[in-house]
């Protein structure tokens, strides 16, 4: 099993020396959230930064929320990001329920599952260089990986689990224990079975970390606080944050048990010495390969 980073969003600047850091270490992936009202910096771009900056790990949206891009926008700077990085871009997607950022895009929140699945034929097509309409031509470049990049679909609900079978190469599970975590791996594996997919799905958890002194673990939870208020569970995601070397091993543990391709320790705290508090951790953990 493959371990990779959530980069922290509290101070954008600092995101090549974590890159650059992670890119040394033991770490396969480095992944970055969307949201459009917030201060996060924007996944896409930031990304393509962070390709430049890296030459081994791959850069992952996790997740972005297709439903707030116009789609041939999306297809294009999707292509371009797996193109400039030698194919080193997982193309994470979610439809995410903040109203707020719904109606900054000008899109109806109600119907995004539905826009959602009309963007994904689209996405695939222009990939494939099929021309984007009846009155246009194809959307380039073409990407680095043939037909696209690599697409995780991240969620909860039934539907996600039949756009992985269908669409997909893989699921993307978010803040549940192992033992949830089990149950939604198994029903992705059956809905790829019964869509006749050959191969199997990628099967990728993320859990919350950080190591370091009281004030970085401090700042951490403020800004998980921050970021999640006022989502009902705030409770269980602030409880879940992993902040001990134990904890963190026992998480690779207990995901790899249940069959995880990787497990992305989600970063929040800034302090970019935390990369190498992680690596030793992760490098001190049996099975956990570097590339």
């Amino acid at each position: 099993m493959h371990v990779g980073l959530g980069l922290p969003i509290a101070d954008p600047v600092t995101l090549p020396v974590w890159a650059r850091r992670a890119d040394a270490g033991p770490f396969r992936t480095l992944a970055l959230l969307d949201r459009l009202v917030y201060d996060n910096p924007e996944p896409l771009i930031t990304l393509a930064a962070l390709a430049g900056a890296t030459s081994r790990i791959r850069l992952q949206t996790e997740v972005l929320l297709a439903p707030l891009h116009r789609t041939a926008l999306l297809a294009k700077q999707a292509a371009t990001l797996d193109l400039l990085s030698g194919g080193r871009f997982t193309l994470g997607i979610g439809i995410g329920g903040r109203a707020d950022d719904y109606a900054a895009a000008g899109v109806d929140l109600a119907t995004r599952g539905r826009r959602l699945d009309g963007q994904l034929a689209r996405l695939r097509g222009t990939w494939r260089g099929e021309p984007y309409g009846a009155e246009c031509g194809t959307v380039g470049p073409a990407p680095h990986t043939p037909g696209g990049p690599e697409v995780l679909f991240g969620g909860f609900v039934p539907a996600v689990v039949e756009r992985v079978a269908r669409w997909g190469d893989g699921f993307l599970g978010a803040s549940l224990p192992p033992r949830y975590m089990d149950r939604l791996f198994r029903d992705v594996e059956r809905a790829w079975q019964r869509a006749g997919r050959t191969g199997r799905p990628r099967l990728v958890a993320q859990v919350n970390a950080v190591l370091g002194p009281p004030e970085t673990v401090a700042e951490a939870r403020r800004a998980l606080r921050a970021y999640y208020t006022p989502i009902d569970y705030l409770d269980h995601i602030l409880d879940g944050l992993l902040t001990t070397p134990d904890a963190i091993r026992a998480a690779v543990a207990d995901f790899r048990a249940i069959g995880a391709d990787e497990l992305m320790l989600y970063c929040w705290a800034p302090d970019p010495d935390q990369v190498a508090r992680l690596a030793d951790v992760v490098g001190a953990a049996d099975g956990c390969p570097a590339g």
